[in-house]
């Protein structure tokens, strides 16, 4: 019986070590990067530019670059740069207070005979003398008070070229950009996405990121500056099997 203990919490600790090391080793691998094209760049082999200038000596070309307009996204894949500047600030507090107090006393049941039998109120009167008890619950109290104060303020200003992916039938944008910087092993990532209004780009084919709608804005990092300020796996393991 106690070799079988002791095989137990071998196998019991080689688990947790064996899923430590595993879980670990998971977590230690270094950040990368794919220069892999999206897809939607077409991998055609380059043309052959031709010689087309119009007509020779005059001030309007046929190229893109107008004379009288502004040149900003207005097409699929066309390019828009978004300044992101969220701010997010947030205040609560919690205050709970409980109180209960209960007191209760329980007796025992009694019997009565009405008769003239002398013998008869004499076994009465003797089983009420055995069973005139009675239990007093007494007087119990509980009180709980808890508070909890949160404060927390975040910015984050950048700026990210982003793209047309979608044109919506009421001539709105759906724009989506990511970025992805990897310096010394510390990988950055920015991703963007939204749906914005062609009134709301500016000539200079710039745009406010409070102006885009159902904006999702995800900024992550990877590298040992994350893994240094995260906690380490022993301890998530034991805070996940935690009961208090």
């Amino acid at each position: 019986m106690k070799k079988l203990r002791v095989f137990t919490k071998i196998a019991i600790l080689g688990s947790f070590m064996s899923g430590g090391f595993l879980f670990n080793g998971c977590a230690n691998t270094d950040p990368q990067i794919s220069f892999k094209p999206p897809a939607y760049v077409e991998e055609l082999p380059p043309k052959e530019e031709e010689d087309n200038f119009g007509n020779p000596g005059s001030i309007f070309g046929r190229g893109d670059n107008l004379l009288f307009s502004d040149r900003r996204a207005m097409q699929l894949n066309d390019l828009v740069t978004v300044i992101i500047n969220q701010t997010a600030q947030a205040s609560s507090s919690a205050n709970k207070n409980l109180n209960e107090n209960s007191s209760g006393t329980f007796g025992g049941p009694s019997l009565t005979y009405a008769g003239s039998s002398s013998s008869i109120n004499s076994i009465v009167n003797g089983i009420n003398n055995a069973t005139g008890f009675g239990i007093n619950l007494g007087n119990n109290t509980s009180t709980y008070a808890g508070t909890g104060t949160q404060n927390r303020q975040e910015t984050f200003t950048t700026t990210i070229a982003a793209r047309i992916i979608k044109v919506l039938q009421n001539g709105n944008y759906f724009i989506e950009g990511s970025r992805e910087v990897l310096i010394n092993g510390e990988k950055q990532i920015i991703h963007l996405s939204g749906v914005v209004r062609p009134t709301d780009i500016a000539r200079n084919n710039t745009i406010e990121s409070q102006y885009i709608a159902d904006a999702k804005i995800m900024y992550d990092t990877q590298g040992e500056l994350k893994k240094n300020t995260e906690k380490g796996w022993g301890t998530k393991l034991i805070e996940s099997i935690w009961p208090f």
